[in-house]
C-alpha cells in the first residue's frame, strides 16, 4: 500500500503522448481539396476500409492497396501495394512513376481507357488522391478531381479540413 502513484494533472503539459515521447507523425491525406490530417493512411467508404497509402522515403515508394468494386458492390480488383492481385479479366493495369520526380500510383482501366485512381506523394508526410472514379463496397459512385470529393448523389465534399486523430480519412 505504500506504493507511489504517478500525478497526471489536467493542464495540457502534464499529458503524456499517446505513442511515447517521440511519436510518429501521421499522414496528412489531401482528397481533392479536402485535407485529413493525421491519419493512418487508410480511407474508409461507407464504413469499411477501401484504399491504403503506404510511405516508404527511404526507398523511395508509395505504395498503394485498394479494392475496387463494380456498380452492385462485387469486387473486380485488388490492388496489393501497387500491384494487382486479383484482376477481372485483366481490366486494369498499373503505372508507378519514379525518377526525378516523387513516385505516384496511377490505376488504368484498360477497357474505358480512362484513369482510376490516381496518386501522388508530395512529401514524406504527405499524399495527394488527386483523381478517382470508383465505387464503393456498396455499389455507390465516388468521383474525386482536384476541386472535390463526390460520393453518390447527396454528398460532395469541397474545401473540408478535418483531423482524423491517427484514424482513418473516412467518406460517406
Amino acid at each position: 500500500m505504500g506504493e507511489s502513484v504517478p500525478f497526471r494533472g489536467t493542464d495540457p503539459f502534464s499529458r503524456l503522448p499517446a505513442m511515447g515521447v517521440l511519436s510518429k507523425p501521421r499522414l496528412e491525406l489531401r482528397i481533392g481539396s479536402n485535407i485529413f490530417r493525421n491519419t493512418n493512411g487508410v480511407v474508409s467508404i461507407h464504413g469499411k476500409e477501401q484504399l491504403v497509402a503506404e510511405l516508404k522515403p527511404e526507398l523511395g515508394q508509395l505504395l498503394t492497396t485498394l479494392d475496387l468494386y463494380n456498380e452492385q458492390g462485387a469486387r473486380i480488383a485488388h490492388l496489393r501495394r501497387n500491384v494487382l492481385t486479383l484482376n477481372e479479366r485483366g481490366r486494369f493495369a498499373v503505372e508507378t512513376f519514379h525518377g526525378q520526380t516523387l513516385p505516384s500510383v496511377q490505376l488504368l482501366d484498360l477497357q474505358s481507357g480512362h484513369p482510376v485512381l490516381e496518386v501522388h506523394m508530395v512529401s514524406v508526410y504527405r499524399v495527394d488522391l488527386v483523381y478517382g472514379k470508383l465505387f464503393s463496397h456498396k455499389g455507390t459512385p465516388v468521383e474525386i478531381t482536384p476541386h472535390y470529393c463526390r460520393i453518390g448523389a447527396h454528398t460532395t465534399l469541397f474545401g473540408e479540413i478535418l483531423d482524423m486523430r491517427g484514424g482513418p480519412a473516412i467518406l460517406g
